[in-house]
């Protein structure tokens, strides 16, 4: 199994506005410039997000984007989710009908299992725990940058 951009990226800013935005409305430039993500890129996961609930938007000089529930409740199966569709580690129905229909159907179950066992690795792990990942490695919350210093 491997991840897109798409859905690494989302998992990145949904981590960012968990950990800098302190529940307030954040703006997909200031995420793409923290998380180093193309902004136009963004705003297609962004939509994506929304779309799946877990993200709502407000139009405005102080609209922007906000989680729709709270880090601890969003998992980051749900927005893989939300953009990549069900995780998964095993091919097509149409794969597992040429060959050796024996041997296709043990390697099949496995893979089953292991997407099973991929999706609740997934599952437990939520925003909120990165935000504590990130707090445990030092992290600092806020915009990246220089300081502006006034005498």
């Amino acid at each position: 199994m491997k991840l897109s951009n798409k859905g690494r990226y989302g998992v990145r800013a949904l981590f960012d506005m968990a950990f800098h935005g302190g529940g307030a409305s954040a703006q997909i430039r200031d995420i793409a410039e923290r998380q180093n993500i193309p902004p136009r890129f963004l705003e297609q996961i962004f939509q994506d997000l929304r779309r799946a609930g877990l993200v709502s938007s407000k139009r405005g000089p102080r609209g922007g984007y906000q989680l729709t529930r709270s880090p601890r409740e969003i998992s980051l199966a749900d927005v893989i989710r939300a953009l990549e569709g069900q995780i998964s580690t095993y091919g097509t129905e149409e794969e597992a009908t040429q060959g050796d229909l024996a041997s296709i159907a043990v390697t099949e179950a496995a893979f089953r299992d292991l997407g099973r066992r991929i999706e609740v690795c997934f599952e437990e792990v939520s925003l909120e725990d990165l935000c504590e990942r990130a707090e445990e490695q030092g992290v600092r919350r806020g915009t990246p940058g220089g300081y502006v210093y006034v005498i």
